[in-house]
């Protein structure tokens, strides 16, 4: 049977046959990457059962992965045809007729916008799929025309476009809030 003294002995004595490696310094940065071997702390040509022990106690790698999901959608302008389609329906004679803007709620479906039409500086007329007219009232920042060609919205939680909260994006790369939602109504004089 080994004594112990001896089995020591050969570990002492077999440690200090191998010259020490360098060990870090606190005044150089290292650069380590992911799957790198890590940099020498200590001694490198230890036994088996030391180099299990040490790789024991190195902190284990962890990883996090984020998982976002984000829907856009697009509004389009709405199609000429469309467009000639409810004017069509208008009498032909000179109209005694103007419109009036409602103050409309503050949130409209997004699935019920049909088309867009830029109108006044700061105002987009919406189409809606119920053949109701809308007027969005932008910033006084922004510029109508800049969405001739309609806009993105994010998709919110509840699927409506609320002023004061959502934000259009046009194709153009202008982006901007709405500010009041208006429902246009026939006046007959």
């Amino acid at each position: 049977m080994i004594s112990f003294t001896a089995l020591f002995s050969t570990f002492a004595f077999g440690a200090s046959a191998f010259p020490p490696p360098p060990l870090l310094r606190a005044d150089v940065a290292y650069d380590v990457r992911p799957g790198d071997a890590p940099p020498a702390t200590g001694r490198r040509n230890l036994p088996a059962p030391f180099l299990m022990v040490e790789q024991a106690m190195r902190p284990q790698d962890q990883y996090q992965v984020r998982i976002e999901e984000r829907v856009i959608i697009r509004i389009a302008p709405s199609p000429p045809a469309t467009r000639e389609r409810m004017l069509s329906t208008l009498p032909r004679k000179p109209m005694t007729t103007r419109f009036q803007e409602v103050k409309l709620d503050s949130c409209v479906p997004i699935q019920s916008i049909g088309g867009v039409a830029p109108v006044q500086p700061n105002r987009l007329l919406l189409f809606m799929r119920d053949r109701r007219v809308l007027s969005a009232a932008l910033d006084r920042a922004c510029d109508a025309q800049a969405f001739y060609s309609g806009f993105y919205v994010e998709r919110s939680s509840d699927g409506m476009l609320c002023s004061g909260r959502d934000q259009l994006q046009s194709r153009a790369g202008t982006s901007c809030e709405v500010a009041q939602f208006n429902r246009l109504v026939a006046i007959k004089d």
